[in-house]
């Protein structure tokens, strides 16, 4: 063949194949510029197979009660705060929460109303807090400054101000994380805890409740959807009153006490819990997931969330409740005691060694000796002006519950008895006397008395008037009927009785 004739072939060789290119082109991938289809919500894009789940984390605390350092009784949060920057590392999309009381029950926190918590909560990156009933504890203006130091909202969307009608400055209805491709929404809200907080710390706000709430969360996530939110959580501080062992099925009707459970019908996708230091996992009647995870720093909820960024269903992949001892064992975390130091001059007194505690007291000890040093201390400052019958009233003891044996320490005194409550003299008619003190039914009512209290005991005039010293939470408690008289100004609490009651001894046998 010679050399033109093989040319010619070539050449009709390569028209052919280009033809049949042009009729056939190489096959593409399907554009999906208008947006994935997942018709069968298994994850992946129909059109063009991406994978279309984004995986959140979302890591909850509940009532730490100013748990920030370790003590023999509990852990603190420096191996808590390695834990959560771990996660944080290993885990693409993680969200750090709190449903409240994050701020009262030890002496760090209290001496520092708070902040020193605020600035633990700001390093560690939290998204958000629901207000709690014990932020109140100080009054308003302690939150006020919180706010101003935190670096995220403070959410309750039902606290309202008395004279305006608003919903109060410091606190937001809800905050949204922007995740990139989906949009977490976030609603905080109080509970019914307004009777858990001492009156005149609340006197300038009241708190929406029952349905009235439900219309608020419902706008709210109304609005946070039509925004762009893919995933609405609540944050409730208020719960179940038990604990539940598994993961439980809860019906309507044991629900109805602090959520209403329609908000689970397309307003609410996930609900973390407070107030109520239980442990419980639970889905209500529309699969929705709520989670508590106990009190005083018992550990943490965990929540696994996969959202679908085409169709926007959801779906949990795990739901946990990480006791505080499975991250015990990790090295403790700086940041705690760089706190610490910041905070030094404001936290020493905790330190303070008082004197020695003989045996372990229990928390009916604690409380009784609490009513008799009332009693004692009412009649130094008035006992030569007033005939007092008792001494006492509602005592509460908190975590650890009891006094540990050996070196009594004012951060163990402030840890049982944490509240600002003044010494109140008032006075009180008789049958209200009988039926409140005497004869109360309530074991958080402790009461101390004299020998005029004895005679008086079983000889009350019902109309007669009497004398009592109790601290500013019962007096103020509009049950007890009680008419303020005098207030003790000096900031002597319970726990600055117990800590002179150690100082002279009191402990010793």
């Amino acid at each position: 063949m010679n050399l033109l004739k093989k040319i010619s072939i070539l050449l009709a060789v390569c028209l052919l194949l280009t033809g049949c290119a042009a009729a056939n082109p190489a096959p593409t991938a399907p554009s999906c510029a208008d947006g994935h289809i997942d018709a069968g919500d298994d994850g992946f894009c129909d059109r063009c197979s991406q994978f279309l789940l984004v995986v959140v984390d979302f890591y909850t605390l509940n009532d730490i009660h100013g748990k920030l350092a370790d003590a023999d009784t509990h852990p603190g949060l420096d191996e808590l705060s390695t834990y959560l920057e771990n996660a944080r590392k290993a885990e693409e999309h993680t969200i750090f929460l709190s449903t409240g009381d994050m701020w009262q029950g030890s002496s760090e926190s209290n001496l520092t109303e708070g902040l020193i918590m605020t600035d633990w909560m700001n390093e560690m990156g939290f998204a958000a807090m629901a207000m709690g009933n014990h932020e109140y504890d100080w009054g308003e203006s302690p939150i006020e400054e919180n706010d101003k130091s935190a670096q995220f909202p403070f959410l309750a969307i039902n606290i309202y101000d008395r004279k305006t009608d608003q919903q109060v400055s410091y606190c937001e209805s809800s905050t949204v994380v922007d995740l990139g491709a989906i949009q977490i929404g976030i609603i905080g809200a109080i509970g019914d805890c307004y009777s858990s907080i001492a009156a005149d710390k609340v006197e300038d706000v009241y708190f929406k409740t029952g349905t009235e709430l439900t219309k608020l969360v419902k706008a709210e996530s109304d609005k946070l959807r039509a925004g762009g939110a893919d995933f609405i959580v609540y944050l409730l501080h208020d719960g179940l009153g038990s604990s539940k062992s598994s993961t439980t099925s809860v019906s309507d009707k044991q629900l109805a006490s602090y959520y209403d459970t329609s908000l689970s019908g397309g307003y609410v996708d996930l609900v973390f819990e407070g107030h109520t230091h239980q442990k419980y996992i639970l889905t209500d009647s529309y699969g929705v997931y709520h989670l508590q995870g106990g009190g005083d720093n018992e550990g943490i909820s965990r929540v696994e969330v996969a959202i679908n960024i085409a169709n926007g269903s959801s779906k949990v992949q795990s739901a946990e409740l990480v006791p505080t001892k499975s991250y015990t064992r990790e090295e403790d975390h700086p940041i705690v005691e760089q706190l610490l130091d910041k905070y030094a001059d404001q936290v020493s007194i905790g330190n303070e060694v008082l004197g020695n505690n003989a045996y372990n007291r229990n928390g009916r000890y604690m409380q009784q000796t609490v009513a008799n040093l009332y009693y004692e201390a009412g009649m130094a400052i008035w006992g030569d002006r007033y005939d007092i019958a008792l001494g006492g009233g509602f005592i509460s003891v908190r975590d650890p519950g009891y006094l540990a044996a050996g070196e009594v320490t004012y951060k163990m005194l402030y840890s049982l008895f944490p509240f600002d409550n003044q010494l109140v003299l008032c006075s009180i008619k008789g049958r209200d006397l009988q039926s409140r003190f005497f004869e109360t039914s309530n074991d958080r009512y402790f009461i101390s008395y004299g020998t005029y209290g004895a005679e008086l005991r079983n000889n009350i005039d019902p109309d007669g008037t009497y004398y009592v010293v109790v601290d500013s939470y019962s007096s103020i408690y509009g049950p007890n009927k009680l008419t303020e008289i005098d207030r003790y100004d000096a900031d002597i609490f319970a726990r600055d009785l117990l800590a002179q009651y150690a100082r002279d001894g009191g402990f010793e046998q």
